[in-house]
């Protein structure tokens, strides 16, 4: 090997060397876990010595996401600068050799973060944070739109009423979260429209995320017969609100009653076999099933807790009430880390960034359980924004002697307010630019504007 060689080669890991311990480590010790970076040795492929190896492509991809101008430009020049600091050759800044790197990042290595993520979190759990010491499951769907590019079309295709080319590519994402830690469990992506595309389907994807003695919550989308059925055969309680069509004909003075508008009854198994189940597993599913279904605030519940004086109906209203944090937590993933609109331009690279989503937004969640007990709280009485504002300040301003538990503390200080019933109009005050509506595919606009100029500012 040459002289040149060698200095290049040692050159190259004294940059991995302080970026990793800049970013990777830096985060991941934050949280006491230096567990977390086990699956590297797992999944680590064989390649040549790089500029940026999986761990620091992760490590930049992690603060990427979390940071507010979330390009990949603004990644590497962080990076360049911090080379710079350290006293090494500040590099490129052209983003050509992180994008790859981007692409090289086995998935598998981010989703099993994912899961240890939540696994360690859900292992910090205290007995007193459950509801009847059962572990309970919210479960929700949302949709991501992309970038327009063929390869997103062809397989997150844009709404039907939309014209080709003024639309953008529409996926489905169900996920199960923990209600105690808020963590993300486990989801599940898929296209929003087409076949094995609802929600779920989807769910049924998930299904082994459950353990028996669990308890799923989940609005009217999920109180189908053959969902109950597969959660029933894992021995996983549920409480769903009633779907539509049961809701308009469910009569109280049916069935045994159980007290003021809470009864049990019996729901058939439907005559018709869905049509992605094989008749053999249709001819395994019971012939009926004994629910119990509650009216409580204009909603009719259905669960399998079929004891009014172990579970009350108050405490199933209570219970059935917090299945709003699901929400909340989705529009911290989407609007307070930036997920609703994916940066990609194919599908691989698009589901890729949704779990690294995903891995950040676990990583906040592990530090708000570990603040909650620290200073006896509940993980959701903090703030989900101000732990990551703290969080990605301690981060940006490491230094080796720094003290966790004052991060904890100041975590702890931000309390979010218990207001129940609060109501607010869905609706913003200030106007929005007066841009007119593309009405037609962007080529065809150019080529017009190209033509005859741009059209005259509308007043």
């Amino acid at each position: 090997m040459s002289i040149n060689n060698k200095f290049l080669r040692l050159q190259q890991q004294n940059i991995r060397n302080h970026v990793k311990k800049s970013d990777l480590n830096t985060f991941f010790s934050l949280l006491d876990t230096p567990d977390l970076l086990l699956p590297f040795d797992d999944f680590q492929p064989n390649q040549r010595n790089r500029l940026y190896p999986t761990s620091v492509t992760l490590s930049m991809y992690l603060m990427q996401t979390l940071s507010a101008d979330c390009s990949c430009q603004n990644i590497v020049n962080i990076a360049a600068i911090n080379r710079m600091n350290a006293g090494l050759p500040s590099g490129s800044i052209l983003t050509g050799g992180y994008c790859r790197a981007r692409h090289r990042l086995p998935i598998k290595i981010v989703s099993s973060l994912v899961h240890k993520t939540a696994h360690l979190t859900e292992n910090l759990i205290p007995k007193r944070w459950r509801w009847q010491g059962k572990r309970v499951h919210l479960i929700d769907g949302t949709t991501l739109t992309m970038p327009d590019t063929k390869e997103n079309q062809a397989i997150y295709p844009q709404q039907a009423a939309q014209k080709p080319g003024l639309g953008f590519p529409v996926c489905r994402v169900v996920g199960v979260i923990c209600l105690a830690s808020g963590t993300i469990l486990n989801a599940a992506i898929g296209a929003y429209k087409g076949k094995g595309a609802s929600e779920q389907a989807l769910l049924r994807q998930l299904l082994a995320t459950f353990n028996a003695g669990d308890l799923v919550v989940g609005d009217a989308m999920y109180g189908s017969y053959f969902l109950l059925c597969a959660l029933l055969d894992k021995g996983v309680d549920m409480v769903f609100e009633q779907m539509g069509g049961r809701k308009n004909s469910v009569d109280f003075n049916k069935g045994e009653s159980l007290g003021i508008n809470d009864h049990l009854i019996s729901f058939t198994k439907p005559k018709d076999r869905p049509h992605w189940m094989t008749e053999a597993e249709y001819k395994k599913q019971p012939d009926s099933l004994l629910i119990r279904e509650v009216a409580v605030d204009g909603k009719i519940l259905i669960t399998n807790k079929l004891s009014p004086i172990d579970t009350p109906k108050a405490a199933l209203k209570a219970l059935y009430k917090k299945r709003w944090n699901i929400e909340v937590d989705l529009r911290n993933i989407k609007s307070t880390l930036g997920m609703a609109i994916l940066r990609c331009k194919t599908p691989a690279m698009n589901q890729k960034e949704i779990w690294v989503y995903f891995l950040a937004y676990n990583l906040i969640r592990l530090l708000m359980v570990q603040a909650a007990l620290h200073i006896d709280l509940l993980p959701r009485q903090l703030s989900f924004k101000h732990s990551l504002q703290l969080g990605l300040a301690f981060v940006n301003h490491y230094e080796p002697n720094q003290n966790k538990i004052t991060l904890l503390d100041l975590i702890g200080q931000r309390i979010v307010g218990n207001r129940p019933g609060r109501i607010e109009p869905r609706a913003i005050k200030r106007r929005p630019k007066s841009y007119p509506l593309l009405m037609k595919a962007r080529p065809l606009a150019q080529q017009e504007v190209r033509q005859n100029g741009h059209p005259k500012k509308l007043k």
